[in-house]
């Protein structure tokens, strides 16, 4: 899974930025106010430099694999919500009643250029969308590439479009797909679903990501990661993919895994737990993989409890 809109990012930032600090400093739009920074759907998991390996004692495999997802999957989100504080840091270029606008604004060597627009609803919240021109086309239109609503209260979504993002400035971009996010922060909830197109065996195919992760007063954690794909050569069916990943403030953890559906002849589990020190304490899987090793005693979670 690739989020290459970081690189639009950056660029819509610096145009859009420096384009509006050469106006008269009037403060901060409301919408820095209500729409959530990039620490607040920050996923914590508790951390460790230390690589992988495969026994008892050494750094849990998937206590990893968890890791990395919540680190790929937070970037993305972070990197939006960095793009609109940025932005409206800054007085607006025009407004039309209750919609403000940033921008167009570009860098001389940019092929794009961007605007941001900020309506405010009669129910309190806000519609902002960030649009891009390509300026290498003659007469090209501006497209949406990321849409939201942000409340006051703390909830909000948004959604990238990878695909307008390629056309508006394809030597930056080349992703593919639609990524929808949805975050409550007083629940400390955050949601996604991502579908995207993989280079999967060797051929472009439809993957469905789902992500759910909720994190508890304690800094406590649930995070449950599912593909739907063609994983399984040979076969062109899709098989579904599920990681469910919980730990305690402490640190210490269990992941539950399992694999099915499409090609697959039968429904494959693994589970492994890990200690306040991110070291496996227990594995076992169902296709003898690897071996058994260790004790559920030691887990943090007595049950794997997969959705």
């Amino acid at each position: 899974m690739r989020i290459t809109i970081g690189s639009l990012v950056a660029s819509a930032v610096l145009g859009l930025s420096l384009g509006a600090c050469v106006q008269p400093n009037d403060g901060p739009h409301e919408l820095a106010r209500v729409l959530p920074k990039a620490d607040d759907v920050k996923i914590q998991l508790p951390d460790s430099a230390a690589q992988n390996a495969f026994a008892v004692g050494d750094i849990a495999t998937w206590y990893v694999a968890t890791r990395d997802v919540t680190r790929t999957l937070n970037g993305g989100t972070a990197y939006v919500l960095i793009l609109v504080h940025t932005i409206v840091l800054f007085p607006p270029t025009s407004h039309d009643g209750a919609t403000y606008v940033w921008g167009p604004h570009h860098e001389p060597l940019d092929p794009a250029e961007w605007r941001l627009s900020v309506t405010e609803l009669a129910d309190g919240t806000y519609d902002w969308k960030l649009d891009g021109r390509n300026l290498t086309v003659e007469d090209a239109a501006f497209e949406t590439l990321i849409a939201g609503n942000a409340n006051g209260d703390g909830t909000g979504d948004f959604t990238l479009d990878f695909d307008a993002a390629e056309r508006v400035n394809p030597i930056d971009n080349d992703g593919r797909g639609l990524v929808a996010v949805d975050y409550d922060i007083g629940a400390r909830r955050l949601d996604m679903t991502i579908d995207s197109v993989e280079d999967v065996n060797g051929t472009p195919t439809d993957v469905h990501f789902d992500y759910a992760y909720a994190e508890g007063a304690d800094r406590s954690g649930d995070m449950v990661f599912t593909i739907l794909a063609d994983t399984d050569d040979p076969g062109t069916a899709k098989e579904e993919a599920t990681l469910r990943s919980r730990w305690l403030a402490t640190g210490a953890g269990r992941a539950d895994i399992r694999l099915r559906n499409g090609d697959l002849d039968a429904e494959v589990t693994a589970s492994e737990c890990w200690s306040t020190m991110f070291r496996r304490t227990y594995y076992a899987d169902s296709a003898a993989w690897l071996p058994t090793e260790g004790d559920t005693a030691g887990c943090a979670f007595a049950d794997s409890d997969l959705p």
